[in-house]
């Protein structure tokens, strides 16, 4: 969709954000002013990965997001390190999208999904919410799968918001397999559309194949056991995984859409295809090998957690009167946090009208327990309180807020 504004000069890749949308800041002045569309596409910003996710979990909208990315300190120098933001690339798609004077959803509609035929394609989830025949995001529970939890990505729709089908996708691939024609027509101008499959960002190597893996603008670029290949994965940890592999030389491509998480499956069945038709027999068993790095990722992170709070010190401190924790906390990433009494107990609110809430478990003085994932419910996390010599908490500390050190906020007056 860029790459079509791209060729018909609404913008380069190399626009400065600033220009687009002088509202944007990061957390410095440099960066900010020379903050291109090809850095946030290529993930170059120093952005730190996460940041944005862990306020899109608590439920701010798309706007509340991109400006308190400001407030986040950056994990590398400008245009020095690769780390993959969602709403890095989001940001980047949305000013992009701006001297048009339209959404990112209408421009991604009316250049892209519509003059290929897309019908059943759209970056809003309003729309794939009205098809009755739709996949349901699945999550292992207890060893089966069951469909539990619904997520609504518009907040981050240019990075993970398409809905889509195999049919239409096949035109999609047509459309990059063909440079930008699809058809017999240009779509989209060939120069601008080769600019995102340049290599600008190196990733290291392909965790089971060995290629060597780079990233362009929005896409892996990669050089492996079958030569050059362009591709993307996608997931959402409560139950989606995508990928497509495009080999251009060949003119050949795959798309595979999954409705379960965490699984190997898309990737095993993409390099098992490729297999039968470089080699015309399957190598190994690539969904098991896939299998085994996905659990690899995840299954450590929840028994890691597990382990941390398996049991409190034995004998565990008392925890304070409610009162002592009872009150607001803020900061300007996160917002507001109100802690309050509930029955025996106290309860974590956050979010916009605090849209989230969380039952605070006793684990060890002043360190209580939340399960904040929807995905992985068994998976404990902290909240800690620091306490005073007045017998009030000053601060509290949110651990799955707190990717960033943002998850640290002051008690204020009510």
């Amino acid at each position: 969709t860029v790459a079509a504004l791209v060729g018909d000069g609404i913008v380069s890749w190399d626009s400065k954000i600033a220009d687009l949308d002088p509202a944007f800041r990061l957390a410095e002045a440099y960066p900010t002013s020379q903050l291109t569309i090809r850095d946030l596409f290529s993930h170059r910003s120093g952005l730190p990965g996460t940041a944005g996710d862990d306020l899109e979990d608590i439920g701010y909208d798309r706007a509340e997001i991109l400006h308190r990315l400001r407030f986040v300190p950056p994990s590398s120098s400008f245009r020095a390190g690769y780390s993959y933001s969602n709403f890095g690339l989001t940001e980047g798609a949305v000013a992009a999208a701006m001297p048009t004077g339209k959404s990112w959803e209408d421009v991604a509609e009316e250049k892209l999904y519509r003059p290929l035929g897309m019908a059943s394609t759209s970056s809003r989830h309003a729309d794939f919410l009205k098809h009755p025949d739709r996949a349901a995001l699945h999550v292992r529970v207890d060893g089966a799968w069951a469909a539990k939890i619904e997520r609504d990505p518009d907040a981050q729709a240019p990075a993970g918001g398409v809905s889509s089908t195999a049919r239409d996708l096949a035109q999609w691939v047509r459309l990059v397999l063909g440079d930008g024609a699809h058809a017999g027509k240009t779509l989209i101008a060939a120069d601008a559309l080769a600019q995102t499959h340049a290599p600008l960002m190196t990733r290291g190597r392909n965790p089971v194949s060995g290629g060597e893996s780079f990233y362009g603008l929005g896409w892996n670029v990669e050089f492996g056991r079958h030569g050059l290949s362009w591709g993307h994965a996608g997931a959402f940890s409560v139950g989606a995984r995508t990928l497509v592999t495009i080999f251009p030389k060949e003119k050949l491509g795959i798309v595979i859409l999954a409705n379960a998480f965490p699984t190997g499956v898309p990737e095993g069945l993409s390099d098992s295809f490729a297999d039968l038709v470089f080699d015309g027999a399957v190598e190994q068993d690539w969904v098991n090998a896939w299998d085994g790095i996905y659990a690899g990722m995840f299954g450590p992170v929840v028994e890691a957690a597990k382990a941390t709070f398996a049991a409190p010190p034995s004998p565990a401190r008392p925890a304070g009167p409610a009162s002592a924790y009872a009150g607001r906390y803020a900061n300007d990433f996160i917002g507001q946090a109100d802690v309050s009494s509930a029955g025996d107990g106290l309860v974590l609110r956050v979010g916009p009208t605090s849209a989230r809430s969380y039952s605070l478990t006793h684990f060890d003085g002043d360190l209580f327990l939340i399960y904040p994932d929807a995905e992985m419910p068994d998976r404990p996390t902290g909240v800690s309180f620091v306490v005073g010599p007045d017998g009030k908490a000053s601060t509290i500390t949110i651990e799955f807020l707190d990717d960033n050190h943002l998850g640290t906020l002051r008690r204020v007056a009510d």
